[in-house]
């Protein structure tokens, strides 16, 4: 039997003995082995330190962000090979398409956030502050990655998207990651792996997998690496437990498998679209993946005068599932990972009959399409009914990781709400209702208890993505049981591997470390106007100031008429009596479109393309007719902005072949008295040479 290679330390390697054996879900055949013993742990966590983390370091947000994206350009063109790898999970088309396509969706999600960070090592958290009188002293934060590495120990159910929606996250940090996957399911995250190390594209060391056991490494990490976990709360809380973690204060991250619930609003009737919404949502739930998600629907909840109702319909929508063998066309579920995994569940199930009834399904049966449901690792759709919620807590506290869930009545939102409740913190929760009073009711409730909330109605039912998936721009994880963690969420996901620095100093100082240019901090003279630089030519803290202009009541009278805007503050016949102003004053919007006269060089054509728009605009002085105002106009911050991929000719739009940047302008309004009256930034498209 064939063993799965580790990649570790730059190289492909076999661990030693047998390991242990995989098997296709489906038709119970040997893929292969998998084994760590003997590999060295601390030394893979320090060549991942050592060669993967100042490879990565080294590199700007937007260079590991183009990086990302171009990992999931090369895996999106090998999807066959992995397809064919996913079957043998038991995943059919569709439960593959989440996983493979789901995870590679993943890369570009992170990918894109470049755009959200400098093309820099480092990155500005949150605003700036002054601490001094003659604005000589001021603090920011700033966040560095953390000098360690990632170490993400995975569930067995999705091995493509659990891997890629972390390394995504901790490879645009700035951080290398050791992948270990649950090893029954690991021939397919190995599959990925190799065709990612094959790409080159990756700095060596930045990625390192191990299928088998963790040993260890554990024993190993200190307070700059990063550990996270996917799978069941218990083993979860075990590894959380280890005396070098709690001693190191290690960061860990933990998403465990948890009772999740939907409920139907009191007001949904059958008839009403929401009903079907229901009931297909559940089925979906229960059926994809064969029911093996941390994110399944393990409790529904629904009106006590329409638990008749649901039963049946839920009943004749789960009869409409083929089961059998992935590869067959007709086939809408699939099998469980493995004959280990069928057992855990039945057990479970055995549990949850202590106080529920099967009303659907069966533990010992199942008729399935060109398998042979014994040999592999076939269920049945199993849905349980348990009349009283209130008093029976194995619902609430035990999980089947199966095709499984437990029908249960309530009465009232508020009992809704204290049900949910009683899962002690879940992944997810939604809600159906096309009334938006019981949709704010219950919001408001139940969100302290659950990581996410899905509000399900007719308005979102065609293009929602569904209670069990989970956004790369949403934050995944949960309170109490749930793990108490957070994975992904767009920015949020990378700030958990990032060091956050207080740092303080004089402004110019301070420009001068972070390359952004903070407000009080010494000008540069830039030698000639900044709008007639290039984008390489231009400088941080590049700035000019301008000349005067005397405002004007007709100045005002005709924006007025031009623009439209005749609010009472800006008619000079206005009685100002109780009023926040003195007299007829200028629109803000004067001011800034008089500022943009000042400091723009307009005269002939120069590198500046366009004007890309206005950020943090604030008037904080009005102005009143006989004012003297000038700009101050410095270059605050500049960012590349990569050409469109253009990928037939009709999608070429005027400019694309253009090489430009986005410069970032603050702009500082003064009056007479040299008294900020308004301060914005600007972002200008700027050409390269």
């Amino acid at each position: 039997m064939n063993k799965l290679g580790n990649y570790i330390t730059g190289h492909w390697i076999n661990g030693d003995g047998e390991g242990q054996a995989l098997y296709n879900a489906v038709t119970g055949e040997p893929i292969a082995s998998a084994t760590t013993k003997g590999l060295d742990f601390k030394r893979i966590i320090e060549y991942g330190r050592n060669t993967g983390n100042p490879a990565l370091r080294k590199m700007t947000f937007h260079q590991r962000g183009n990086m990302l994206k171009a990992l999931a350009l090369h895996l999106r063109n090998h999807l066959d090979q992995f397809y064919k790898v996913s079957y043998q999970t038991g995943a059919t088309k569709a439960d593959s398409w989440v996983d493979i396509e789901g995870g590679i969706g993943n890369l570009f999600a992170n990918a894109s956030l470049r755009r959200k960070f400098p093309d820099d090592v480092m990155f500005i958290d949150g605003e700036s502050h002054n601490f001094s009188k003659n604005n000589t002293f001021m603090g920011l934060h700033i966040l560095t990655p953390k000098d360690g590495v990632a170490i993400h120990i995975n569930a067995f159910n999705f091995p493509v998207w659990g891997m890629l929606e972390k390394i995504a996250v901790n490879l645009l940090a700035g951080m290398p990651a050791i992948v270990k996957p649950a090893t029954v399911t690991s021939y397919l995250t190995e599959a990925v792996v190799r065709e990612i190390i094959a790409s080159g594209i990756l700095p060596e060391g930045a990625l390192q997998l191990i299928c088998g056991s963790a040993g260890d490494i554990l024993d190993h990490v200190n307070s700059q690496d990063v550990i996270t976990f996917t799978g069941s709360a218990s083993t979860g809380l075990m590894l959380k437990s280890n005396p070098n973690i709690l001693r190191e204060n290690t960061p860990f991250n933990m998403e465990a498998d948890s009772l999740n619930c939907i409920v139907m609003g009191n007001d949904v009737t059958p008839g009403m679209p929401e009903w079907d919404i229901f009931i297909k949502e559940i089925r979906k739930e229960m059926t994809l993946k064969a029911g093996q998600r941390c994110t399944g629907i393990r409790r529904i909840f629904v009106p006590e005068n329409k638990l008749e109702a649901v039963q049946v319909a839920l009943g004749k929508a789960l009869s409409q599932t083929v089961i059998g063998n992935p590869l067959n066309a007709t086939v809408r579920m699939g099998s469980l990972a493995g004959i280990a995994q069928r057992n855990e569940v039945k057990e479970q199930v055995q549990k949850l009959l202590a106080s529920s009834q099967i009303i659907y399904g069966s533990l010992d049966s199942v008729e399935v399409v060109d398998a042979d449901a014994q040999v592999g690792a076939f269920l049945s759709p199993v849905l349980l009914l348990n009349q009283k919620p209130h008093t029976s807590f194995e619902p609430h506290n035990i999980e089947a990781f199966g095709p499984v869930s437990t029908l249960m009545p309530y009465n009232g939102m508020d009992d809704a709400i204290e049900l949910s409740r009683m899962g002690k913190g879940s992944l997810v929760s939604s809600i159906v209702t096309a009334d938006y009073k019981i949709a704010r009711q219950y919001v408001i409730g139940a969100a302290s208890h659950h990581g996410r909330i899905l509000v399900l109605n007719n308005e979102c039912a065609k293009e929602n993505t569904g209670h069990g998936s989970p956004l790369p721009l949403l934050v995944h994880g949960g309170p109490g049981r749930a793990g108490g963690g957070e994975e992904m969420g767009g920015l949020r996901g990378v700030k958990h591997y990032l060091q956050r620095t207080a740092l303080q100093g004089s402004p110019t100082t301070l420009s001068a470390i972070t390359n952004v240019y903070q407000p009080n901090a010494k000008g540069k003279e830039p030698g000639k106007h900044p709008f007639k630089k290039y984008f390489e030519e231009l400088q941080i803290g590049d700035q000019i100031i301008t000349e005067k202009r005397i405002i004007t009541a007709e100045d005002i009278d005709r924006f007025a008429d031009l623009s439209g805007d005749h609010f009472y503050a800006h008619i000079k016949t206005t009685d100002f009596t109780g009023t926040m102003f003195e007299q007829q004053v200028a629109h803000g919007y004067l001011i800034m479109s008089i500022a943009a006269g000042l400091f723009v060089d307009s005269y002939e054509k120069n590198p500046v393309l366009l004007n890309y728009g206005i950020d943090e605009l604030r008037f904080t002085k009005p102005v009143y007719p006989g004012a003297e105002v000038y700009i101050r106009f410095t270059c605050k911050e500049k960012l590349p902005n990569d050409k469109r991929v253009i990928e037939k000719p009709e999608d070429f739009k005027r400019g694309d072949d253009i090489d430009k940047g986005i410069v970032k302008w603050l702009v500082e309004f003064f009056d007479e008295h040299d008294e900020i009256t308004g301060i914005a930034t600007i972002l200008t498209m700027v050409a390269r040479k």
